[in-house]
């Protein structure tokens, strides 16, 4: 996203990635014989995408243009904490569970000491406000990303690959919409896009959308929530390494101590759902052999 950003506008980009990804998978569910068009699906469908990857996806994309892509990624992994607290059906499990609940106290922790450096920042210099304000988009972004995660996992019904579609074609939409509100296609020369730019829309659209977003939205429908968002473990970690080898990037220990924060949280929130789940599959089998 980072390097794609140089040399196009956010909403712009968004456009691109949705609009071809769900153009590629619509082509595909032609060839598949897969029904199409079902109203109540496609309503469902449409809210999710723009939830998650319009919100979601936006507000990240949006942010790289004045954040380093590895402290976005630190911020977006306290995306668990987001699921737990959003997941009402699963309230009275995980508020009675210690582990869940001191996850999630010192995941906010770990996300008021990533926000400390940047405000405090922000009060010496009228400039840094705007990466403040990049901060709170990620957090409304990231939980826009759990609430559309957990809409699509509890609302969804009908064919995986049909409901994937059209979540992109909504954001792909939603994207354009606000790209020509924004005014952002009067400015932009095709010509000044870089090769590097291309290749990282190209990467974006079969490795970001077509590959992982596809995996994610099938994990959903198979596991639980909780347990599928567990994959923010892994952001922030290739996210600093890659800004660090490739984009001349730094962390800061500030923003290192929040990210094992972060990390040290997410783990305590699914160490206590796994634990949950043994302890519920052994039960069952103790049942099983009493009959």
């Amino acid at each position: 996203i980072q390097k794609s950003i140089e040399h196009i506008p956010p909403f712009i980009i968004g456009a691109m990635l949705f609009i071809a990804s769900g153009l590629i998978l619509l082509v595909w569910c032609i060839i598949k014989g897969e029904k199409l068009w079902n109203p109540a699906q496609l309503k469902t469908a449409a809210i999710a995408g723009v939830l998650m990857l319009f919100v979601g996806n936006g507000a990240v994309i949006w942010a790289e243009q004045n954040l380093a892509s590895s402290l976005v990624a630190v911020l977006v992994s306290a995306a668990p904490i987001w699921f737990v607290l959003l997941d009402k059906p699963r309230w009275k499990e995980n508020f009675k569970s210690t582990g869940i609940i001191s996850g999630l106290v010192v995941g906010l922790i770990g996300v008021v000491l990533l926000f400390s450096e940047r405000v405090s920042a922000a009060m010496a210099s009228a400039g840094s406000m705007i990466q403040v304000l990049g901060l709170l988009v990620l957090v409304i972004g990231s939980m826009s990303w759990a609430g559309g995660s957990l809409y699509s996992k509890y609302k969804s019904t009908g064919s995986g690959i049909v409901n994937i579609t059209w979540q992109m074609l909504a954001a792909g939409v939603a994207f354009s919409i606000v790209s020509i509100a924004n005014n952002e296609w009067s400015g932009f020369q095709w010509q000044t896009v870089t090769a590097s730019s291309w290749w990282s829309v190209i990467y974006l659209i079969f490795m970001g959308s077509l590959a992982g977003y596809s995996a994610y939205v099938w994990l959903l429908q198979v596991r639980p929530a909780t347990q599928v968002s567990t994959y923010a473990y892994v952001n922030p970690v290739v996210a600093v390494l890659l800004g660090v080898l490739f984009a001349g990037e730094h962390m800061t220990m500030t923003q290192l101590s929040g990210l094992a924060i972060i990390l040290t949280s997410v783990l305590l929130i699914n160490l206590a759902k796994n634990r949950k789940e043994q302890k519920m599959a052994h039960n069952k089998e103790t049942l099983a052999k009493a009959a």
